[in-house]
């Protein structure tokens, strides 16, 4: 039943959950919305389970560092923040529906990825307030699209036609600011007695307190990247100065580090596209009048009114970082085989018998221990930092499908091994990633080859002709050794209860 904002409630609610930040939040502005019109209180839960695949130290690690930066910047507004850190799995249950008995309304994030849309589709079934989604994920909302988009020239050519009608329609940098809210004091006790505010050392995120929690201690906390919206920021700030006018000739070549990075903040949501664009467009001098609508032809480039830079970089962050959040908001089974086109499935069981001269288990991928020095390079990276560099992933796919004795087994280790050991995986993207691996978003290719038939090759060999590995590969040949003793060497998609207002297309 689709309940009305309950005025008599003593607060208004946001559960953050995917947007987990303050600024640039569409969801936040919609609570803050709320919360200013009836004269409420704000209270914002940041909830970190403990039962969620692949839960580890190094992902608890990174959340706890946002949960951190969010407790500091909630105080300092004074909005009631609670974060909430599970002690065993299943412990927050019931927390939801508690919370909500003294809401006026419930705001939560879309995220149509993951666990998360089950865990809402249950929120809603347990809340007895009114309950929204709000779809902050990227600069097109997800139901401006009316169908998935099965190449990225068609969803490019989309957002070219479309995208004009919502840039205006940015969220606030900060949307508590000048809000005026009432002050709540605390949580009931029933509610805090119960489920008790991570306490400031366990949001450190040290080593006692992480392994008193049932994750994953075998993954190490990362020591290349940590979480939270200032190290976000910083990551930001960084690459415009530093690497932004050199992205589109230096971005291939690994040994360069002339990417981003900033993909595991956008996964956790301690940064938004939309921070990240208009810091782009504020370097650059952009407004809507640079627009070039006469080039809205699906290609790349020039149509921003930007630098080839520029161009460059937004044509990521928001055609091919975006095309994944269209895909898992239309296709229920974004993460099977059968999401793969007809023609590579086709293509692919053509040649399923064909012979693996290797073979690699999940465990000897994991471990790095393949005769290719490349690619155990790039496996070296993901595990040790949490993260490897974007040319070298599309090798890795396409040599774990080589490797694998199917293709639905090629998907289960890619999955497995980004959703254990990346920050960035569990995401929309990896799973585009996944998939154009085996055939999406691109065409056949010829010659037919064994093992791929007319699925697009990738060879070690040609990637060595093509980019500057020397010091990559030293740096990341180095022996590791892993917790469990081994040393090897290593060359907007769930409609819960519709808000309405001025941007329709945001809520679900």
């Amino acid at each position: 039943m689709d309940r009305p904002v309950r005025e008599d409630g003593r607060f208004v609610l946001y559960w953050m959950i995917a947007n987990r930040r303050v600024r640039y939040n569409f969801a936040l502005q919609r609570a803050v919305e709320h919360a200013r019109s009836l004269r409420k209180p704000l209270v914002v839960l940041e909830a970190l389970r403990a039962g969620y695949p692949w839960a580890s130290d190094r992902m608890h690690a990174f959340v706890l560092a946002g949960m951190k930066d969010n407790a500091e910047a909630f105080g300092r507004r004074g909005v009631l923040y609670h974060p909430y850190v599970e002690p065993a799995p299943g412990h927050g249950k019931g927390l939801i529906e508690a919370l909500s008995r003294d809401a006026c309304v419930l705001v939560t994030d879309d995220f149509p990825c993951f666990f998360l849309p089950r865990m809402v589709r249950s929120a809603a079934r347990q809340a007895v307030c009114r309950m929204e989604q709000v779809d902050a994920n990227g600069l097109l909302p997800l139901r401006a699209a009316d169908r998935e988009f099965k190449t990225a020239f068609s969803f490019r050519l989309f957002l070219q036609r479309h995208l004009p009608d919502h840039l205006a329609d940015r969220p606030r940098e900060d949307p508590l600011r000048g809000a005026g809210l009432p002050v709540l004091g605390s949580l009931p006790r029933a509610v805090t007695a119960r489920w008790k505010a991570a306490p400031t050392g366990l949001l450190e995120g040290t080593p006692a307190s992480l392994g008193r929690l049932p994750i994953d201690h075998d993954v190490p906390v990362s020591t290349a990247m940590a979480g939270g919206a200032r190290q976000a920021g910083r990551a930001l700030r960084a690459f415009i100065a530093r690497n932004l006018q050199r992205y589109p000739e230096r971005r291939s070549h690994p040994e360069d580090d002339a990417t981003s990075r900033l993909s595991p903040w956008l996964h956790f949501g301690h940064i938004g596209a939309h921070e990240v664009f208009e810091a782009v467009a504020r370097h650059e001098g952009w407004t809507m009048e640079c627009l070039r609508p006469d080039r809205a032809n699906g290609s790349k480039g020039s149509w921003w009114g930007m630098s080839p830079a520029a161009e460059a970089f937004l044509d990521e962050l928001i055609a091919w970082r975006e095309v994944g959040f269209n895909l898992c908001a239309f296709r229920a089974d974004y993460d099977r085989y059968s999401s793969v086109p007809d023609w590579a499935r086709r293509t692919l069981q053509v040649h399923a018998t064909d012979p693996r001269p290797r073979r690699y288990s999940v465990a000897q991928l994991e471990a790095a221990a393949t005769h290719d020095p490349i690619w155990n390079a790039a496996q070296t990276q993901m595990v040790r930092e949490g993260w490897f560099h974007n040319q070298m992933r599309m090798l890795w796919g396409k040599k774990i499908l080589e490797w694998s004795p199917t293709p639905r087994a090629a998907l289960h280790a890619m999955a497995h091994l980004m959703g254990r050991h990346a920050l960035d995986g569990r995401n929309p993207n990896s799973w585009t990633g996944f998939l154009w691996v085996l055939g999406r978003y691109d065409r056949p290719w010829g010659p037919e080859r064994p093992i791929f038939g007319t699925v697009r090759y990738m060879s070690s060999e040609s990637l060595a002709r093509k980019v500057k590995l020397n010091s990559y590969l030293e740096r990341y040949a180095a022996v590791y050794s892993g917790r469990e003793g081994h040393s090897q060497r290593s060359t907007r998609g769930v409609p819960v209860q519709h808000a309405r207002d001025a941007r329709p297309s945001r809520y679900g």
